[in-house]
């Protein structure tokens, strides 16, 4: 449609519009006005929807795809996000050229780099004071590159050893003292539960209190949750303990029935809980660890999975917002949602 036409559609709209504002007596009053905003203004997302690189992890390795090829691969997915893995260029971190060429890959795709997994940096956690410090000095590079690629965040773990509570101060600790370090970057570092008590969605909240620095957050994994080879955690009690502490999600899939629904995590009840309980407004990150399909086709199918849920919460929450009467408590004075997304 040429933009002419296009001025033609909208005007005949407007005039449409005005005539129904004019029958119900709202002509001329900032109800009117309100209304033909909501019906002109764009369309919004519940939220966007990222690619963890992990979820072509075999590609990567098997030097099928390249890391420098990942923000394009992503947005062939239609992803407009990526989420780095630092284990496929850790060499690179301190290499400008390098790194400054990343960015202009995500530019030429149009993505957004949301933020960067940080593994085999050492125990932030480690009962050694020293091989504790080192941990979170080796974790400096992915901050500095993360912020020039634009990230929010680092992802890294709460890797220690001792009883539960000797293993929440000295994580604590160490997470403190990176927190310190990426506030200077304006960068945040976020805690995964991945493995060991870090699964255990109260610990790794605990800990997060503990550490009580404003940098300090939580990436919470849909799927992470086993503890050990004997103790599995409830995922949907860990996501809802992490969710008030996110700064970040991660909707981790495995394998899928013939109605593409995720056979492990019902991911109904699991974005009920993300979206509607904690009003999560951000990126949430596909990462496909399954076997039985393809990487491509199994990030295919948990994008149309999470698209899917996203329509049904939309459908969901406009009803509610049509029933919500003037002066409800669910909104602001100045319009905007009073809770706000993370």
């Amino acid at each position: 449609m040429d933009s002419s036409s296009s001025r033609v559609d909208r005007r005949r709209f407007l005039v449409g519009v005005g005539g129904f504002c004019s029958a119900i007596g709202l002509a001329g009053s900032a109800s009117a006005s309100s209304l033909v905003d909501r019906l002109l203004a764009p369309r919004r997302e519940l939220f966007p929807i990222s690619l963890a690189q992990w979820s072509l992890h075999k590609a990567l390795f098997d030097k099928k795809l390249d890391n420098l090829d990942f923000p394009a691969k992503a947005a062939s997915f239609g992803c407009t996000g990526v989420e780095y893995v630092n284990t496929f260029w850790r060499d690179k971190a301190t290499d400008a050229k390098y790194v400054a060429e990343l960015k202009k890959r995500c530019a030429d795709a149009g993505v957004k780099s949301v933020l960067i997994m940080c593994d085999g940096e050492g125990a932030l956690g480690d009962p050694k004071e020293a091989a504790r410090k080192k941990a979170v000095e080796n974790h400096h590079k992915w901050v500095d590159a993360a912020r020039e690629l634009g990230c929010h965040a680092i992802r890294v773990n709460a890797q220690s050893s001792g009883s539960y509570e000797e293993q929440q101060k000295l994580a604590a600790d160490g997470l403190r003292a990176l927190c310190e370090y990426g506030d200077k970057a304006g960068i945040d570092v976020i805690v995964e539960n991945h493995g060991g008590l870090s699964s255990n969605g109260k610990w790794l909240a605990e800990t997060l209190k503990k550490v009580d620095h404003k940098r300090c957050g939580a990436l919470p994994d849909f799927g992470n949750f086993r503890v050990s080879d004997k103790e599995q955690y409830d995922r949907y009690q860990g996501v809802d303990e992490l969710m008030p502490f996110a700064r970040g999600v991660s909707a981790k899939s495995h394998d899928f029935d013939e109605q593409g629904e995720e056979i492990h995590t019902d991911y109904h009840r699991m974005l009920e809980i993300v979206v509607v309980k904690h009003g999560w407004t951000g990126f949430v990150g596909i990462e496909y660890e399954g076997g039985k399909l393809s990487e491509d086709d199994g990030i295919v199918a948990t994008r149309k999975l999470l698209e899917r849920v996203r329509a049904e919460l939309a459908v969901k929450a406009a009803g509610k917002q049509g029933d919500a009467k003037p002066g409800d408590a669910k909104t602001g004075g100045d319009g905007k949602s009073g809770g706000g997304g993370k």
